[in-house]
């Protein structure tokens, strides 16, 4: 199977979606393509792989015949990246394998084509790299290695014996005796060119590279811009309060992927950002551009560290101890993720009092956010549970928001 193309339909509405995960496993309905026929195919996402059935995991586990197994694709150093080249169809990401396989993935619902955009992406990037560079994974290698160990890597897998009329996806390499000392001039002047690149920290010095908002520590972004809360941040919140908190579904519905990402990269070149600009006019691409925000913190608004904390303190059975303590765990935060974290849950608690007009309760917000503010450093095999934890959490300290960030004593 050299090339595949899959888009994603879906009958579950979002308590449904969660109810579909099992340990470490994502189960959900897609579309597969073949020999450019269109028809109907589950996947089941592990730490590792994805694995195709013609039918649902548990009726399909049940008929299948001893000795079988799915399709299978392997993630481990595989590419994932969102394109709009190779399908007419909206919203398509691409996974490409070191093998070298194609699989388009495609929704016409916005918010699961995210969620699984960055399952996968966080699945792929939680795999061991690989170890040695062969030629039909060169291009791969080139984003995740220095040029120098690249150029270096080369030489022992010239060594080693190669098929013949073997192509590189990027060049071929004549291996032969009468061109070794070619290859080792063009090598030595590669080696000198880039040694005399100037660093990263030389190019931000001199402006010529940023840092940029999205993907940066949330501490680096509020100590370049010599504030608590990040501007972005704020500027998301007064728009969708100025003309979003009637609007249904309102940061469960995710605008258009294109013009989010649009609007990523004006924030990331640091242009002067006007949310009242026609070109933002929908709220939900101001609220997908916000929930990316903290999707894409290196570490998430809950700190790594916390994690396990915050877990236990939501399993407590006594309600006035375990706001108690969520509220000792709150305090205990660095000031950026303090200030963030208020500013935004005060921001949900009036969407959550609109309730019966935009469809959002405590419940819905949880569901949303859970994921995106707080995560373990390492996912196991407790992902289920640990994503109903998450929603509760959130769901709490939305409901019980005047005892934990109010200024009483404990």
């Amino acid at each position: 199977m050299s090339k595949n193309e899959i888009y994603f339909t879906s009958c579950f509405n979002a308590s449904q979606i969660f109810f579909s995960f099992s340990l470490f496993l994502f189960l959900f309905f897609l579309i597969f393509f073949v020999r450019k026929n269109w028809s109907t195919s589950w996947i089941v996402l592990t730490a590792r792989k994805m694995e195709f059935y013609k039918e649902s995991k548990q009726p399909a586990m049940a008929n299948l015949k001893p000795g079988y197994k799915p399709e299978c694709v392997d993630l481990c150093g595989a590419r994932i990246e969102w394109t709009s080249e190779k399908s007419s169809k909206k919203n398509v990401f691409q996974i490409t394998t070191v093998s070298g396989n194609e699989f388009l993935f495609q929704s016409d619902i916005d918010f699961l084509i995210l969620d699984w955009f960055h399952a996968i992406k966080n699945a792929i990037d939680r795999l061991p790299k690989e170890q040695r560079i062969t030629s039909r994974n060169l291009e791969f290698k080139l984003r995740r290695s220095s040029s120098i160990e690249l150029l270096n890597n080369l030489d022992t897998e010239s060594k080693e014996p190669k098929p013949e009329h073997r192509k590189s996806l990027i060049f071929r390499l004549n291996y032969s005796a009468s061109d070794t000392n070619d290859r080792n001039r063009i090598k030595s002047r590669l080696k000198k060119f880039i040694s005399r690149r100037p660093s990263l920290k030389t190019l931000q010095e001199k402006g010529l590279i940023k840092d940029q908002i999205f993907g940066s520590h949330l501490h680096s972004v509020c100590e370049h811009e010599k504030s608590t809360v990040p501007q972005f941040v704020r500027l998301c919140i007064e728009a969708v309060e100025k003309r979003g908190l009637d609007v249904d579904g309102i940061y469960r519905v995710s605008g258009n992927l294109a013009t989010i990402q649009k609007l990523r990269f004006v924030v990331n070149q640091e242009e002067k950002l006007n949310l009242d600009d026609s070109q933002w006019e929908d709220i939900h691409v101001v609220t997908g551009a916000l929930k990316m925000f903290f999707r894409e913190l290196p570490e998430p608004l809950f700190p790594y560290s916390l994690f396990e904390q915050f877990v236990e303190a939501i399993k407590i059975q006594d309600n006035a101890t375990r706001i108690k303590c969520i509220r000792s765990l709150v305090k205990k935060l660095p000031r950026p993720n303090y200030e963030t974290m208020k500013i935004l849950f005060q921001h949900l608690q009036k969407i959550a009092a609109k309730e019966s007009v935009n469809l959002m309760s405590t419940q819905s917000l949880g569901i949303v956010f859970g994921p995106t503010l707080l995560r373990p450093e390492k996912e196991t095999g407790n992902m289920a549970v640990h994503m109903l934890y998450q929603n509760q959490i959130v769901e709490l300290m939305l409901s019980e928001y005047s005892k934990i960030f109010g200024s009483g004593e404990d």
